[in-house]
This record gives C-alpha cells, structure tokens and sequence, in this order.
C-alpha cells in the first residue's frame, strides 16, 4: 500500500523564521524596554528617602561632635530635610552639641553648633531626696532654692530660682556600703542667672528640684 504525502498547494505562504531585522519585532523589544524603564522609574520617584545623621548614643549639650556618635539612617523628610544634619552638611572640626539628642533621634542642625553659641552652660547640682523618674537628660525641671536662715539648721522660705530648666546629665553614686545615695544634676543655666545659683550653691542652701512637663 503506497502512502502519499500531502504537499501545500502551491498558493499557500509558508511560514517564516522571524528576523531581527522585522519592523514588528523590534517594536516589541522597544515595548518591552520602555514598560522596564518605566516601572524603574516609578519605583525611583516613589523611594525619595535621604540619608541623614542619628544619634548613635545620647548627645548631650556641651559635648563634642564626633563621627562616632552618629549613625546613618535613610528616611523620607521631603521638605523638611534641610533642617536636619546629613553627611554632606557635617560640621568642621570643634562644633559641639547645643541641645539634648536623645539616643536614635534624628540630629537637628540647629542642634550643632560652635562652643560660643552655647548661651547656657551645665551647673552640677547634688541632690539627696529622690527623684521623679522622668529626671531624665532632656527633662525638663524646676529649681527650687531655700537660702540658710539666722538660726542653725534654720532656712528662709523658697523660691523658684530656675523655672523649666533643661537637665543635660544624671549621675547616680552610691555609698561604698549602699547606706546613701546622691544624685548629681548637670542644670543647664544661663549667664544672667549664673551668679545667684553659684550663691546657693556656695551658702549650702537646700535645693530641690520639681519635674516641670510643662516647660519649653
């Protein structure tokens, strides 16, 4: 039995192997590379983060600017990124801190300076009576003083020396038994106040401080 194979008529178009050079397929690459372009660069307008300096520990005010105390974080600030400190904005050699950065907050710029743009300075004040646990550096605090009296162990009525003041730092030492506890406050004061607690500090008056949360 003979087998026939079947041919195409002579009028119907055999298929071609597509060629680089065809106008279709080559519009097709083109389509191709413009939605991957165009995916790349929505993904890149929609990632407008930038990269500015946090705090890697607590930066307290006074305290010398050093790259290690800074970690480099990526967020998205918009507008406001001018009024942070980045890396391409990091201060020459002898700025300092001019106020309270707590560990993991983003560095203001306005919170790096030149040591004479300090207008207050940390005064060290000796606290035996306990404090609220919100006397923390960055707290804000009432400074109340009671001058000596005439009479021993005697003291006048006190007043309000430093109202809303800033506390840079917080040490806590303990006796060598544990019998006491002291705490020692670093108060930021400014110039014009400077000389009347120096005065109860050198007089021995009782000083006693007051968390103030309203303060600003």
């Amino acid at each position: 039995m003979s087998t026939v194979t079947a041919r195409p008529a002579s009028g119907t178009p055999r298929l071609k192997r597509p060629s680089w050079k065809d106008p279709r397929l080559l519009l097709g690459v083109l389509l191709v590379v413009a939605s991957v372009a165009g995916v790349v660069a929505l993904v890149a307008g929609l990632d407008r983060s930038t990269e500015v300096y946090a705090a890697r520990t607590d930066l307290t005010v006074g305290q010398p600017l050093r790259p290690d105390d800074l970690v480099v974080t990526r967020v998205r600030l918009g507008d406001a990124q001018p009024a942070y400190l980045g890396p391409s904005g990091m201060p020459a050699d002898g700025a300092v801190v001019t106020r309270h950065v707590p560990r993991g907050e983003l560095v203001a710029a306005s919170a790096i300076g030149r040591p004479d743009a300090l207008d207050r300075k940390p005064v060290a004040i000796t606290i035996t009576e306990a404090l609220p646990r919100e006397a923390v550096a960055g707290a804000r605090v009432d400074v109340w003083v009671a001058m000596p009296g005439t009479s021993p162990n005697s003291y006048l009525k006190p007043v309000r020396l430093l109202p809303g003041a800033e506390i840079a730092e917080v040490t806590t030492t303990t006796s060598a038994l544990g019998a006491s506890r002291q705490t020692v406050l670093q108060v930021l004061v400014d110039d014009a106040t400077m000389p009347q607690i120096l005065n109860a500090l050198g007089n021995q008056a009782r000083i006693s401080v007051v968390w103030n949360p309203a303060a600003r």
